[in-house]
Order: C-alpha cells, then sequence, then structure tokens
C-alpha cells in the first residue's frame, strides 16, 4: 500500500549539507505533531463489519489518517469519521510493510493530490 505523510516536524536549516538534508527528508515523520496518511484500496472490515461510506456508499479505497492517538478513515467522496477501533499501533502495523515515504506541507495538499477531497466522488480508482 503507498502511504504519505505530512512532515510537521522543523524543516532542516537551509544551506546544509546535501546528504544531511537528504537524510532528513526520508526520515518517517515524528514528534506529536505529525500526520501520517495510508492509502487502503480493499474493503475495510472492522469488528467483522465491512464498512460502508455513509455519503456515498462505497466499500473500499479508503484514506486513513493518523494524528496524535487518532484515526481518521476518508472516503474519496469527502466524508470523514473517526474510527476509535483502529488504534496507532494498528496503523503503525499497516505502515511496516513499506519504506517509501511522499511529504506534503499540509493534510489538504495530500488529500488532493491523492484524490480524496470529493472529487473522485463514487469513482474506484485502480
Amino acid at each position: 500500500m503507498p502511504r504519505t505523510t505530512e512532515q510537521t516536524t522543523t524543516p532542516a536549516p537551509a544551506g546544509t549539507d546535501p546528504l544531511l538534508q537528504l537524510e532528513y527528508e526520508t526520515q518517517p515523520p515524528s514528534g506529536p505533531e505529525a500526520v501520517r496518511l495510508i492509502q487502503c484500496p480493499t474493503e475495510l472490515a472492522l469488528r467483522g463489519i465491512p464498512m460502508t461510506c455513509s455519503g456515498c456508499r462505497a466499500r473500499r479505497d479508503w484514506l486513513l489518517i493518523n494524528h496524535r492517538r487518532h484515526v481518521w478513515i476518508r472516503c474519496r467522496c469527502g466524508a470523514e469519521r473517526l474510527e476509535p477501533e483502529i488504534t496507532r499501533r494498528d496503523f503503525d502495523a499497516m505502515l511496516a510493510d513499506n519504506p517509501s515515504w511522499t511529504h506534503y506541507r499540509t493534510l489538504d495538499e495530500a488529500r488532493i493530490a491523492l484524490g480524496f477531497d470529493g472529487v473522485f466522488a463514487g469513482l474506484y480508482l485502480e
């Protein structure tokens, strides 16, 4: 699963060694204000029940957003809800198999770039 993040930690100082800058940019987000996202193209079954979007009735193609201890699930139509069943530990387990990161300046920029801003409502992208 591709994943992405909003890097909210302090940027590396300008004029540093390019190798140090690259090392900084490839580090996973850290700190209490880091926001991490992961796309889930498959169906999600929470408590054994397949999840369905309340806005458009979609059953797959989700964006999971982690900030602090909370995880939100967002549909392509723009509907979003807090999901207390998915813990930060569960979220970390989903991220463990993919070492690549894409950094976005803001959460809104990430939603737009990934197609979860409502423009693709009702479409499944593959």
